[in-house]
C-alpha cells in the first residue's frame, strides 16, 4: 500500500517566531485531529529546520524537510547547506528540484542526481520535483518532457534507493498562471509517471511509489484530486501558511 502525503513548502515566507508559531499549531491539530494514516511534512526554511524539528519530535506523523540541499557535502561553498547539516537538524525529508529550482537558480537533472543520491546517502528522504511549462503542454510534448527529468535524474538509481524516493508532480502551467489543471490531468500525468518508473524499476516500485501533486492544491479541491488512484498526497505551497486550510487538506483523505 503506498504511503500517504500532504507536504507543505514553506517557501520564503515566516520569521522565526512567524514559523513556530504555525508548526506548533499545525502540531497541535495533527495530534488532536489525524486519525487515517497519512504522513505530514513541513517544509521550513533553514533557519526554522532545527527548532521545528524539535517541536515536531514525538509526533509520529509528523516530519520536517528542508527545501533544498547543496551538491556539496562540505568546503568553501558560501551560502550552501549540506546534506548532513540537513539530517542533524533532525529533518528526515528534502526537496529536491522544484520548478522554483530549476527556474531561479537553473538547476539541471544533472545536478539534481547529485543531490537525490548526497540526500539519499544521508538516510533523508527526497520529494523530487518535476513537470513541465505552458509552452511543453501546449506543445503536446509534457508527458516525454517530464519522463526525461525523471530518466535523467532518477534512472541511475538500484531499485533499494528508487523505493525510498518519493515524486511531485507539478504542472507549472496551473501554478498561479489562471489556468486551472483538472483532477482527470493530474491523473493522466501521475498514471504516466508511474508507468514511467515502471519500465526501468518495474511494478512493484513503480506501485509503491508515492506521487504527489504539486499544483494549487486547496481544501476546496484536495479532496477531488487525491480521489484519483495515482494521487497519493500533494506537495502544498501557499494553503500550508495556513494552519486550518493545511489540516483541512491533509484531512482531505
Amino acid at each position: 500500500m503506498r504511503k500517504k502525503i500532504v507536504a507543505g513548502n514553506w517557501k520564503l515566507n515566516n520569521t522565526l517566531e512567524e514559523g513556530l508559531k504555525l508548526a506548533s499549531e499545525i502540531t497541535n491539530m495533527v495530534t488532536d485531529e489525524l486519525r487515517d494514516e497519512v504522513t505530514v511534512v513541513l517544509g521550513t526554511p533553514y533557519i526554522h529546520l532545527s527548532a521545528v524539528g524539535k517541536l515536531t519530535e514525538n509526533v509520529e506523523k509528523l516530519h520536517v524537510a528542508a527545501q533544498d540541499c547543496s551538491t556539496h557535502e562540505s568546503g568553501a561553498y558560501t551560502g550552501e547547506i549540506s546534506v548532513s547539516m540537513i539530517q542533524s537538524t533532525g529533518a528526515s525529508y528534502v526537496i529536491i528540484g522544484h520548478s522554483e529550482r530549476r527556474e531561479y537558480h537553473n538547476e539541471t537533472n544533472e545536478q539534481l542526481a547529485t543531490k537525490v543520491e548526497l540526500a539519499l546517502k544521508a538516510d533523508l528522504t527526497p520529494i523530487f520535483c518535476c513537470g513541465e511549462s505552458l509552452n511543453i503542454r501546449e506543445s503536446g510534448k509534457h508527458e516525454r518532457f517530464v519522463s526525461a527529468q525523471i530518466t535523467e535524474s532518477l534512472f541511475h538509481l538500484t531499485e533499494e534507493q528508487m523505493s525510498k524516493v518519493v515524486i511531485a508532480y507539478e504542472p507549472i502551467w496551473a501554478i498561479g498562471t489562471g489556468v486551472t489543471a483538472s483532477s482527470d490531468q493530474a491523473q493522466e500525468m501521475h498514471k504516466a509517471l508511474r508507468a514511467h518508473i515502471a519500465s526501468k524499476f518495474g511494478n512493484t516500485i513503480a506501485d509503491e511509489a508515492s506521487i504527489l501533486y504539486g499544483g494549487s492544491c486547496k481544501p476546496t479541491n484536495a479532496n477531488e484530486l487525491f480521489s484519483q488512484p495515482d494521487i497519493d498526497g500533494g506537495l502544498i505551497g501557499g494553503a500550508s501558511l495556513k494552519s486550518r486550510d493545511f489540516m483541512d487538506i491533509i484531512n482531505s483523505f
